[in-house]
């Protein structure tokens, strides 16, 4: 068994865990329709130009450019009006010099225009003839075949988190399915006597379960689907049974609490049992959430995070969350980040990151982050906070009103 509270930096403990833990992508293909939030795992490439003819972007005429080159409100150009391009139709007609034709916003040129005046620059003479007021120039107001994309063009490539406008782009180029990521699976398992589910009255020296859903939730925003597997009492023959139910039905295992070093913890025994390499990392130098465990189990990640929200949050961003993404073969989603000076000083040891939960507060015309502090049982510090401040490693800490970077929640 590896030695406990060996401590690892973050970086190490990371390195250590990715030398074992090498899965493969799943894929499954789906309705486009259906794709948002999902990760794309094949590379697209467009089946056609787009648009595929072109096309008048304002109501107005289509016409030959040089036919309204000069001129002006005082002397108009002379165009008569050969027909009208109907929407969702065909052009059955040509310009020729000196010619116009009606169209509207999304309709398409017809051959012999090159440019569209727009009609609040015309005026109806008779019903065969305008007068053009204001030159255009060739290709103005008009959208060319393939000036969104060309046929063959590579559009998206895989790791790419799918938004509604890469769906609507899809859907505009008739890509109605795509292969994407099968979401990975996380079990979380929460332990011990003490805890009790939420729709419960507690008792003295009871608490509510807060990690199991606050974990899933986690797990699910990344894209991974989380099965809660309920509060296991302090008893190994329990504990194992739901670690290897767990293992064997997911591909991430999330233990909450039983990673610290006492009599009463057995997490560690019991991922060692579940497979071969077992636990690698067991303490990393962070706070909070000093006893976190790193373990590989026939091929599956398997994590034990201490029992406080706080700590067990922090340590799920730092390690579960790119696990997820590992498996989905995309990087973690990016964190809008926000400058601000710092409200109070904040000490810390070399040689360990601290993660410090702030708010954001407006003085002065600056921002400034106050931090809001509070031991790590407490979910309300984080309830609190609109986002979290890293002391690097080899830092004694930050002084008060140095700039820091927030990153948002």
């Amino acid at each position: 068994m590896t030695e406990l509270f060996t401590v690892h930096t973050p970086p190490d403990a990371w390195a250590r865990f990715s030398e074992h833990f090498r899965p493969q992508v799943r894929v499954e293909r789906v309705a486009t329709a259906d794709a948002l939030g999902r990760v794309l795992a094949s590379q697209l490439i467009s089946p056609q130009d787009l648009p595929e003819f072109p096309r008048s972007t304002v109501d107005g005429y289509a016409v030959a450019a040089a036919d309204t080159y000069g001129a002006t409100p005082g002397l108009p150009a002379f165009l008569a009006v050969v027909g009208e391009v109907a929407m969702g139709k065909a052009a059955t007609f040509e310009i020729g010099p000196g010619e116009a034709a009606l169209v509207h916003t999304g309709g398409m040129i017809p051959p012999g225009a090159d440019a569209v005046v727009m009609i609040e620059n015309t005026q109806r003479v008779d019903a065969s003839n305008i007068e053009v007021f204001q030159p255009v120039a060739e290709g103005q107001n008009v959208v060319q075949v393939g000036e969104d994309i060309r046929r063959g063009q590579p559009i998206l490539t895989p790791g790419r988190r799918l938004r509604p406008q890469d769906i609507g782009g899809l859907m505009a180029l008739g890509i109605t399915t795509v292969d994407v990521a099968t979401p990975p699976v996380v079990g979380v398992i929460s332990t011990g006597d003490e805890v009790v589910p939420p729709d419960q009255p507690t008792q003295p020296g009871q608490v509510r379960d807060i990690n199991s859903y606050s974990l899933a939730a986690l797990a699910q925003r990344v894209g991974a689907q989380a099965i809660r597997y309920g509060i296991i009492p302090d008893n190994r023959d329990a504990l194992e049974a739901a670690a290897r139910r767990a293992v064997q039905e997911c591909d991430i295992v999330v233990f909450s609490a039983g990673s610290s070093v006492s009599y009463r913890d057995m997490t560690a025994d019991v991922i060692n049992a579940l497979g071969a390499p077992g636990v690698l990392v067991h303490g990393v130098s962070v706070k909070p959430g000093k006893p976190t465990i790193l373990a590989v189990c026939g091929g599956k990640a398997v994590f034990g995070l201490p029992g406080n929200p706080v700590s067990a949050m922090v340590i799920f961003d730092l390690f579960i969350t790119p696990t997820i993404c590992t498996l989905l073969g995309t990087n973690a989603p990016p964190k809008t980040k926000v400058s601000a000076r710092l409200a109070r000083n904040l000490a810390s040891d070399a040689g360990r990151e601290d993660y410090v939960q702030v708010r954001l507060e407006q003085r002065d015309g600056e921002i400034w982050a106050a931090p809001v502090l509070g031991k790590s049982n407490l979910i309300y510090t984080l309830v609190n906070a609109e986002g979290v401040i890293k002391i690097p490693l080899d830092s004694n800490g930050i002084r008060a009103g140095e700039w820091v970077t927030v990153m948002m929640d």
